[in-house]
């Protein structure tokens, strides 16, 4: 009898070491996971993926793709994959590691050992994945972690990108997003995408396809069907319990909620660049905007809009640079007719002494500016007034681009000089338009307090017919670099950190939505004491489950 229960346990652990080693056979890298999550009108979820793997040498080739799902209500027949434009099979085959799934079959298309492979996989209908949110009863919650690995099978790190498309006709001053994981950004990017909705995207370079990552949105319930949010009974509990948990949240409260309140107070909202949300959406487009507000429409950077106001102020000759470090703008005694709202108001900025004054003036300058374009966009497709304005831009270039002689080209830049500011290539592109030179502007000298006009020329851009020698000139490199200096030089001189200047302007004009404590929103528990790697740790979570690993 012992002879037999050595031989049963040698057999069993045996078997235990062959799956083990199975399991470990596949060995990859996923570089690059991007995952847009479409929250649509009807309540379901869309998912979109793109997935970049390698095999590594001496693993085993893909073969298959196991790819979790947040519940067992996805429409098996609207999931679709390929790899290269070749379309691969769909099986119900999945064998990640528990909750719900498929499996993609690559079939003659497998992953070799070594090589790199991009799989789209696209599932177009998941019900039940909205919950109430707790901190709202009117609006709807949706969180979401996408497709991760067991870590026995993956290697290195990996660029993950998680897009939300929140439903459509959703105000932008509506949804809140949640706490973001450790590693991505604390507020999303946010955006319009191609068919208006609005858009939340977090992106970490750094991540692991290994680890369980959860983000989240709220918005109102009016945008989805209510029977389409997932309701649960609470569960009965006596009133010595209740006492109990409200005992440990008060002292918890007061140990560790107040002082993570304050830090989360403490820090002032941050933005690489602004991007004013002027509300979806009227139709038609807004005509006549100037070149300045065009870009305060198209989101450009303030210091960049800063710079193409001194242009316009100093084509106006209400001002000239008369020092650049320390910079120091000289405004006309008797200001010119013409003059926006905006530049006045920037002129008054320079006449102040005080730096902080200055900063201060300029910050309420911008403000008005955002909320006067806010005023004029009412009624109009933000969107199409966008695509209009970068066809100016577009138009700038190309009369300077198609202009006949270098005289020609340099009267079309001077004339369309801040349109062709628009463009996010600027620099780049007037270096690659003047290969030769470019004819210095009549204004420049007021602009560059260094530059020299040379004496035989006393008046605007020449003709045609005027002798080329005596043209005032720069080649096309150092009068692009000019303009980028006079841009790095407002961030740094005037306005100080473009980032903190941003973020006050914007905290006003296009306040932070309401963030959530954490990432757990609804009614939902995790349940306790399960070992699934797909056991969700948040309440209302739609969670993919675990991947791949046979």
């Amino acid at each position: 009898m012992k002879r037999r229960i050595a031989l049963f346990l040698a057999l069993l652990l045996a078997f235990s070491l062959t799956i083990s080693v199975s399991a470990q056979d596949y060995y990859f890298s996923l570089d690059k996971e991007i995952v847009n999550v479409y929250w649509n009108s009807d309540g379901t979820m869309a998912l979109d993926y793109l997935l970049t793997f390698t095999t590594q040498p001496g693993g085993h080739a893909i073969e298959f793709v196991d790819v979790g799902m947040p519940n067992g209500n996805f429409d098996f027949n609207s999931i679709q994959s390929s790899i290269n434009g070749n379309p691969l099979s769909i099986s119900k085959d999945y064998q990640g590691t528990g909750g719900e799934g498929f499996a993609v079959e690559m079939g003659p298309y497998a992953i070799l050992p070594g090589q790199t492979g991009t799989i789209q996989v696209s599932v177009g209908s998941i019900s039940q994945v909205l919950y109430k949110d707790e901190q709202d009863e009117n609006y709807a919650s949706a969180v979401f972690a996408p497709l991760y690995f067991q870590s026995n099978v993956i290697t290195g790190n990996t660029d993950i990108t998680v897009i939300y498309h929140l439903p459509p006709l959703v105000n932008p001053e509506e949804p809140r997003w949640h706490s973001a994981p450790t590693g991505f950004p604390s507020e999303p990017a946010t955006a319009f995408d191609s068919q208006g909705r609005i858009t939340y995207t977090w992106r970490n370079p750094g991540a692991n396809g290994k680890t369980q990552y959860k983000f989240g949105a709220s918005f109102p319930q009016s945008y989805v069907p209510a029977d389409s949010i997932v309701t649960e009974k609470v569960p009965n509990v006596s009133s010595d319990t209740i006492f109990f948990i409200l005992c440990i949240g008060f002292f918890g409260f007061i140990f560790l909620g107040i002082p993570l309140l304050t830090m989360i107070a403490g820090n002032r909202r941050k933005l690489q660049y602004m991007t004013p949300r002027i509300s979806i959406e009227g139709h038609g487009i807004k005509r006549g905007l100037t070149a300045v507000e065009a870009a305060i429409l198209m989101g450009e950077s303030l210091d960049k809009v800063m710079t193409m106001i001194l242009f316009g102020v100093i084509k106006k000759e209400a001002a000239q640079v008369v020092s650049r470090d320390p910079l120091k703008v000289e405004v006309s005694p008797s200001l010119p007719d013409g003059l926006h709202e905006y530049e006045v108001n920037f002129l008054a900025a320079f006449k102040e002494d005080k730096t902080k004054n200055r900063k201060n003036l300029l910050q309420e300058m911008t403000v008005k500016l955002v909320r006067s374009v806010s005023e004029k966009m009412k009624g109009f497709s933000r969107l199409e007034t966008i695509d209009y304005y970068k066809n100016i831009m577009q138009k700038a270039w190309q009369q300077v681009e198609q202009a006949d002689t270098p005289d020609v080209q340099g009267q079309f830049f001077e004339q369309n000089l801040e349109w062709t500011m628009l463009d996010r290539d600027y620099d780049d592109r007037t270096r690659r338009v003047f290969r030769g030179p470019v004819f210095i502007p009549t204004w420049w000298g007021r602009y560059d307090p260094t530059y020299s006009r040379p004496a035989s020329v006393s008046g605007g851009l020449p003709s045609s017919s005027t002798s080329l020698p005596s043209v005032p000139r720069l080649p096309g490199s150092d009068f692009a670099s000019s303009v980028a200096v006079g841009v790095q030089t407002f961030s740094q001189k005037v306005i100080g950190n473009v980032t903190d200047f941003t973020s006050r302007v914007t905290n006003v004009t296009n306040p932070p939505p309401k963030q959530s404590s954490n990432g757990s929103r609804g009614g939902r528990s995790s349940g306790g004491g399960r070992s699934c790697a797909c056991a969700c740790a948040c309440a209302g979570c739609a969670c993919a489950c675990a991947g791949g690993g046979r």
